[in-house]
């Protein structure tokens, strides 16, 4: 039983850390460079569609 024990309290650990690393990740800034380059993506895409419609 102490190892039943010793293994939920592991778990639970584990599980705690995970969370925390997790929520820590959301609640980055995503980087400057990232933005900049989904903002390109997106003007790439906005040429190509206005490309096709004329």
């Amino acid at each position: 039983m102490a190892q039943d024990r010793n293994k939920a309290r592991q778990s639970q650990v584990i599980d705690d850390n995970l969370k925390r690393v997790y929520q820590d990740m959301l609640e980055q800034k995503v980087p400057d460079r990232f933005l900049d380059l989904l903002s390109q993506l997106k003007g790439q895409q906005d040429d190509e569609n206005h490309g096709d419609s004329k």
